[in-house]
């Protein structure tokens, strides 16, 4: 389960780094890298004035950060479920979800519009006036063969069509293990050159803007590099043996590639390269320890490491302005069990968990007996708990219901409800406050700890004054 708080125009300030103070004004940071993610850079003409955008996947958020590495805003949607690397183009925001998807929102978190992936999911890069997609190291969710004709690189205009391919994938001796071996980072420069690093080999390549390989550059890591294979199975469990290499990259504002890699097979520890674009010589490299998760790029060119968990601190746990919340849209008026229809106004002066659910969704079936068990909790005067079905087939729906008997409502979507409020997948439930406004979103089941804090936080807006 992710836990989004609902978005706030107020700015959240951010504790840093034990024992470091916030950077002054004079020496302005941009932020290259936030746990395992690539940052990039949007808004403002002065050093003093962007903000580094970064995804949070862990709580399904955008966060940017000011040029003291402080949280200056946070951006929630239903659209952000898993976000895993964010780029810029013209000022817009192209998140790459963990599933392919590409977002793309303005800096003031208004969703623009949104693409599927061209490939079984995809990673996202921009520079120039091009879009690069890559298949994705976050996530291999399906063993396929490729034909070695495939592009390795998909390139992409402003709306997300396709319109042309950067070089060939690399068909390993196992065809089926092709989106692992091809899967990497990648990053495109102001020029249009597109650098790829693949997620399970010791490389790091620069194509020019027209397609030609100019440099590969290698660290040097291993005395031979077999090819991904297949482990015995255990159980159900499909094994693969492979490295993990290269994890991210990012083009600093200073001209060079940063490439976040792994300093073992295993990646338990990482190390940023500092790569020369015109030569591809590895200049400089910084072993990572376990609190440098977040790594930064001073305005001399040095690069500045924080500890993430601590950046984020005050931004995971303060929730947003109340003035600040965005209302629940749109609103619904869906008819429960008895055919009669209820609105979202019915909710008014309550808090409320909507909740959106489907008789095939096996994490829905785990999460109704918590629900049920939440919804006891709580006097019917405060809290209320909405639960729409998004079934098709409304005998199963019921089926659901006669076996779950839940206390709570029951509204009928009709499969209509993922077109309307653009989530990625089920259980997804939004937590209203009295007036309607998200307090956050909730994506996933997370078993019993999840529900413990949310019924800490309805106790704690039932009773804000």
């Amino acid at each position: 389960m992710h836990r989004a708080l609902g978005r706030s125009v107020a700015a959240v300030a951010a504790a840093l780094f034990a024992c470091r103070s916030p950077a002054p004004p004079s020496d302005p940071f941009t932020l290259l890298f936030l746990y395992r993610s690539p940052a990039a850079v949007a808004g403002g003409r002065s050093p003093l004035s962007f903000r580094s955008w970064a995804p949070d996947p862990e709580h399904s958020r955008l966060v940017a950060f000011d040029a003291g590495l402080r949280v200056a805003k946070i951006v929630t949607s239903a659209r952000l479920g898993t976000p895993m690397a964010v780029a810029t183009l013209d000022g817009e925001l192209i998140v790459s979800e963990r599933t392919g998807e590409a977002v793309v929102l303005d800096t003031a978190g208004r969703v623009l519009r949104e693409w599927p992936s061209p490939h079984v999911a995809s990673i996202y890069a921009a520079g120039d006036t091009r879009i690069a997609a890559a298949r994705s190291p976050y996530y291999v969710p399906q063993f396929a063969a490729e034909p070695d004709t495939a592009p390795l690189v998909a390139l992409l205009d402003t709306m997300g069509r396709p319109v042309a391919g950067l070089a060939t994938i690399r068909v390993p001796a196992v065809p089926f293990l092709a989106h692992l071996v091809n899967a990497g980072a990648v990053a495109v420069g102001p020029d249009g050159s597109v650098y790829f690093a693949p997620l399970v080999r010791d490389e790091i390549r620069k194509y020019g803007p027209g397609g030609a390989l100019r440099w590969t550059a290698k660290r040097g890591l291993f005395r031979a590099e077999p090819d991904p294979v297949y482990l015995p199975a255990r159980g159900t469990e499909i094994r693969v043996r492979h490295a993990l290499v290269n994890v991210a990259l990012a083009l600093g504002r200073d001209g060079r590639l940063y490439v976040l890699g792994a300093d073992d097979s295993a990646a338990t520890r990482l190390r940023v390269d500092v790569v020369d674009t015109a030569s591809g010589t590895i200049v400089a490299t910084r072993h990572l320890g376990p609190r440098e998760t977040a790594v930064a790029l001073g305005s001399a060119g040095a690069l500045v490491t924080r500890d993430a968990d601590a950046l984020l601190a005050t931004a995971g746990t303060a929730g947003p302005a109340r003035e600040g919340r965005e209302p629940f849209a749109p609103a619904f008026a869906l008819p429960d069990l008895a055919g009669d229809t209820v609105t979202l106004a019915r909710f008014a002066g309550k808090v409320t968990l909507v909740n959106f659910w489907a008789s095939w969704c096996d994490p829905c079936r785990e999460e109704f007996p918590h629900m049920a068990e939440l919804y006891g909790e709580f006097d019917r005067r405060d809290f209320e708990i909405a639960a729409i079905s998004d079934d098709v087939d409304r005998g199963k729906m019921l089926a659901f219901v006669r076996q779950f008997r839940p206390p709570f409502p029951i509204l009928e979507g009709g499969g209509r409800m993922k077109q309307a409020y653009h989530y990625r997948g089920l259980p997804y439930s939004v937590l209203l406050d009295r007036r309607g406004r998200v307090i956050e979103r909730i994506f996933g089941f997370g078993g019993a700890e999840e529900f413990r804090k949310l019924h800490e936080t309805i106790a704690n807006e039932v009773r804000a004054p």
